[in-house]
């Protein structure tokens, strides 16, 4: 496990999601595509959550004890219960910015860690490099969505006309 690269990814991430959501309307930030899918704002809040109850709690826990027990989480849950989608984008990219920054804070820290150090919960299985592995992807995958959705709000808004010329999203 590289932990430089992983804060350095981690870091960037941030950034990129921070420009992606830049200049959104209160509209767009709201807006989704269908009522099952994620706005921009709840995508926002969920990278919120996650960081503070799930990344970065559970991979201090395998780190320090792989046996201690980790809270539990229910993103999905979560986005409704938590209104996510009522909030205020520019409050939730602030509480975001300001774990992740808490988040960089402390993996600096980190001297020598056990990266195969195993949390082991029923079929749950994930080493401490799996998580920091993962923690890295999320944000990716979460990047990914939040294109899409501007690819999307641009389709809704351009409607009867079309962004295909552009290209099809695959």
């Amino acid at each position: 496990m590289n932990l430089d690269y992983s804060v350095l990814k981690l870091s960037s991430n941030a950034i990129v999601v921070q420009t992606l959501v830049a200049d959104v309307s209160i509209e767009q930030a709201h807006w989704k595509p269908a009522e099952d899918k994620w706005s921009i704002l709840e995508v926002v809040n969920h990278l919120y959550d996650e960081e503070r109850e799930d990344f970065r709690p559970r991979l201090e826990k395998t780190l320090r004890d792989p046996k201690e027990k980790w809270d539990r989480i229910e993103p999905k849950v979560w986005a409704i219960e938590r209104k996510y989608n009522a909030r205020n984008l520019e409050d939730s990219l602030a509480n975001f910015l300001s774990e992740r920054e808490k988040s960089l804070g402390w993996l600096r820290t980190l001297m020598n860690p056990n990266w195969e150090n195993t949390h082991i919960s029923g079929k749950l299985i994930l080493s401490a490099g799996d998580l920091l592995a993962s923690w890295v992807a999320h944000d990716i995958l979460h990047i990914k969505q939040i294109t899409r959705l501007h690819y999307d709000y641009v389709a809704h808004l351009s409607a009867p006309f079309s962004p295909l010329y552009a290209g099809e999203w695959k």
